[in-house]
């Protein structure tokens, strides 16, 4: 028995010495059509999960879903105090939220905290009321809050310094 009769003996083959080139690439191309609609179904599998998974982590973001779109919020309450951390509660309709928010420590209360405002440099010292002013315009005003558009505001003057007489001098050596 042939070498090439035991392989046809093996393998099914009734068609001779051919068997080699034809058959492995019929194999070939049939593992390749019957690959190529298992790795779409796996492919669309793991499309789906992914989607499910990024809804997931949208729905946990928000909190209460609301078609209001006119929201009001008032003024920043702090916890304890008058600055840090605090509270702004927002309403629309019949609807309310709280909001975190956080007054700064050095913020003007004679303007509030949601009021920006752009400043010119400060003015000369005013002799009559011992004050330097300036004003400023607004910039921003967040959270819909209402801000006049121009403010003045004051510091008190620096104390006059007194020339040091032995400013002129330079170095501690004695003088020769």
């Amino acid at each position: 028995v042939s070498m090439f009769d035991q392989i046809k003996l093996v393998c099914g083959n009734k068609e001779g010495p051919h068997w080699t080139a034809g058959n492995q690439r019929d194999r070939e191309s049939e593992e390749m059509r019957s690959a190529l609609p298992m790795s779409v179904v796996l492919m669309v599998a793991i499309m789906m999960v992914t989607t499910e998974a990024g809804k997931n982590k949208k729905e946990k973001g928000i909190k209460t879903a609301s078609d209001c779109t006119d929201w009001h919020y008032g003024n920043c309450v702090p916890n304890n105090g008058d600055c840090g951390m605090g509270i702004r509660v927002g309403t629309c309709n019949d609807q309310t939220k709280k909001l975190k928010c956080k007054i700064p420590c050095n913020w003007k209360k004679d303007f509030g905290a949601d009021c920006k405002y752009k400043f010119g440099s400060w003015g000369e010292c005013d002799l009559a009321t011992g004050t330097k002013n300036r004003s400023g315009t607004l910039k921003k005003a967040l959270y819909n809050a209402e801000c006049q558009t121009t403010i003045k505001v004051s510091k008190p003057c620096p104390p006059k310094i007194k020339p040091n007489p032995k400013a002129g001098k330079k170095g501690r050596g004695k003088e020769v």
